[in-house]
C-alpha cells in the first residue's frame, strides 16, 4: 500500500515511487477511507495449511455455497465474488487455479508447498444490512487482500529486533539443548576450532555458513520449528552466497575478521531480505488467522511440541494488535481481529475437536494474552479448510468408538481407524512417555467444484464469519 511513500508506523518519507505504485497507493487509501478494503494475514509455519486454507476460502466465496454460518449467506445478501487482477507492483498472483485443480483432479493431491511470495485479491459484493444504511447505497463491495508466503520466512521477522551478537548467543545456547546437540555436532566442532578474530577467508566463511545451514536442515527434518534464518532451511531458496552467515561465539568483531564478516552479512540479510518483507507486507494487516498443525507436533514428541510453542510466541511478537481507527489503518495498521485455528481437524473424530481447541488455547497462552492486553479478544477454533475424512462409529470389545474414514497418504484404498484422543491440556509426562500420539496423515478427497453431497470443509464458514463477517453487513 503506502509503504513506498511512508515507513509504516513512523510516517517517514523513504523514496520516490513509480507511477504504478502511486496509483495503487491512491486506490488503497480511497478504499480504506470508505471501508472497502480488508487485509487478511494467513499466518502459519511451514506445513500449517496456509495454501489449502487460502484456496478453499477463495473457492467457496467464489461459489457462494457451503457457507451456512456466514451471515451474509444466511441472510441471502451475498451477491457474488470475483478475483481481481494484480496491479503494477503487486506480488505475483497466488496460484489459485493450479491449487484448486490439484484438489479437483480425479486423483487429488495436496497443493505444492509455497516457495515464493504471492498475493490474491478477492472482491466480494453484498447487499447492505439495515434500512438506514441502504439509503446510502443498497450494494457494496469489499476487497480482501491476502499475502501467501513460505512459512520459513516468518521465522526471520524476529531478527529485526536482534543484533548479530545477541542472535549468535541465542542460537549457540539453543544448539546445546538436548533436542539439538546431536544435530549440531559437525557445525559446533567446526566453529570450536576457529579463531573468529582471525582475518576472514571467503572459502572458510562459506564452509562455516554451509555447516550451519546443514544443521538447520537436520533440525527441520527432526520436526523442530525454531530455525533462523528460516530461508536457510529451504532447499530451493536462492539466497545469495554473500548473505550466508553463521552464529559465532561472542567477542569483539575485529575489523576484517571472520566474526566481522559474519556480522556484516547478518546485517545485509536483515536490511535487504527481512526488512522489506516486513515493511511491505507484514506490517499492514487488519485481520489475522494463525494456523497451527498440532497433530504433527504431538506426533513428533515433547521437544518438538515445546519448540513449536516457543516459535509461535517468538514470531507473533512481530505483529501489532489493537483497535484500528481510520488514521491507524492508513499509517500504523494493527490487527483488530485474531483467530487461532488448529488445521487438519478432520484427521481426528468430531468428539475430539473441543479438546483440540482447548489444547490450542494452552499452547498460545502467551501470544493470546498479549493480544488481549492490546484490546483484541482472540477466537479459537478447530477446522479443516478441505475435508479428507468422514466420521464413522465402530464397535470394539463392546464399546462404540468414533473413528475416521479416509485414504491415508501413500495408500490407494479407504481406511477406517481410531485416531486416538486429544488431551484438553498440555500433555503430561505420562502422555509423552507412553507415546500416546500417533495421528496419521490423510490424502485429500476430490474437491467438487459445483457443490457436494458431503461437507467439504469443517468450520471454514465459521472462520470466514469471524474474520470478515462484520464487514459484510
Amino acid at each position: 500500500m503506502a509503504s513506498r511513500l511512508f515507513r509504516v508506523g513512523i510516517g517517514e518519507f523513504v523514496g520516490l515511487p513509480s507511477s504504478g505504485e502511486i496509483w495503487r497507493t491512491v486506490e488503497d487509501v480511497a478504499d480504506l477511507v470508505q471501508g472497502r478494503i480488508l487485509r487478511l494475514a494467513v499466518t502459519g509455519l511451514s506445513g500449517g495449511g496456509k495454501t489449502v486454507f487460502i484456496t478453499a476460502l477463495v473457492h467457496h466465496l467464489l461459489q457462494g455455497s457451503e457457507l451456512p454460518f456466514v451471515g451474509a449467506v444466511q441472510e441471502r445478501r451475498l451477491l457474488g465474488a470475483r478475483l481481481l487482477p494484480p496491479r503494477p507492483g503487486d506480488p505475483p498472483p497466488f496460484p489459485f487455479a493450479t491449487a484448486r485443480a490439484t484438489l479437483a483432479d480425479p486423483e487429488p493431491r495436496w497443493p505444492a508447498p509455497t516457495e515464493q511470495l504471492s498475493a490474491v485479491r478477492l472482491q466480494i459484493r453484498f447487499a447492505v444490512k439495515g434500512l438506514l444504511r441502504r439509503r446510502l447505497g443498497e450494494h457494496r463491495t469489499l476487497n480482501v487482500q491476502i499475502i501467501d508466503y513460505p512459512g520459513e520466512w516468518l521465522l526471520d521477522l524476529p531478527l529485526l529486533e536482534l543484533d548479530y551478537a545477541t542472535w549468535s548467543t541465542q542460537m549457540l545456547d539453543l544448539a546445546e539443548t538436548p533436542a539439538r546437540a546431536g544435530l549440531a555436532t559437525e557445525w559446533r566442532r567446526l566453529i570450536a576450532g576457529l579463531d573468529p578474530g582471525a582475518p576472514a577467508d571467503a572459502s572458510l566463511a562459506m564452509t562455516v555458513a554451509g555447516a550451519y545451514r546443514n544443521y538447520l536442515q537436520r533440525c527441520r527434518a527432526a520436526g523442530l520449528s525454531l530455525l533462523q534464518p528460516g530461508r536457510f532451511t529451504m532447499a530451493a531458496e536462492p539466497t545469495e552466497a554473500r548473505l550466508w552467515f553463521s552464529p559465532l561465539p561472542p567477542g569483539e568483531p575485529a575489523p576484517g575478521g571472520l566474526r566481522d564478516l559474519m556480522a556484516a552479512r547478518y546485517e545485509r540479510y536483515r536490511e535487504e531480505v527481512v526488512r522489506p518483507f516486513y515493511r511491505d507486507h507484514f506490517s499492514r494487516f487488519d485481520r489475522q488467522i494463525v494456523l497451527v498443525d498440532l497433530l504433527d507436533a504431538l506426533n513428533r514428541g515433547r521437544a518438538c511440541f515445546d519448540d513449536l510453542q516457543a516459535t509461535l510466541e517468538l514470531v507473533l511478537r512481530s505483529f501489532r494488535y489493537g483497535t484500528s481507527g481510520l488514521l491507524t489503518r492508513l499509517f500504523q495498521p494493527r490487527v483488530e481481529r485474531l483467530l487461532f485455528a488448529v488445521s487438519k481437524a478432520d484427521h481426528v473424530a468430531h468428539n475430539q475437536h473441543h479438546n483440540l481447541r482447548l489444547l490450542l488455547e494452552r499452547l498460545v497462552t502467551g501470544p493470546a494474552g498479549q493480544a488481549r492486553f492490546e484490546g483484541v479478544r482472540p477466537a479459537f477454533m478447530a477446522l479443516a479448510a478441505h475435508r479428507s475424512t468422514d466420521v464413522v462409529r465402530t464397535e470394539h470389545h463392546g464399546q462404540t468408538l468414533s473413528c475416521v474414514r479416509g485414504v491415508l497418504v501413500g495408500k490407494a484404498r479407504q481406511t477406517i481407524l481410531f485416531p486416538g484422543e486429544i488431551p484438553p491440556d498440555l500433555p503430561s509426562e505420562a502422555d509423552w512417555r507412553e507415546g500416546r500420539f500417533r495421528f496419521r496423515q490423510f490424502a485429500p478427497r476430490r474437491l467438487q467444484l459445483q457443490g457436494a453431497e458431503k461437507p467439504q470443509h469443517i468450520r471454514l464458514d465459521q472462520a470466514i464469519e469471524v474474520l470478515l463477517g462484520d464487514r459484510l453487513q
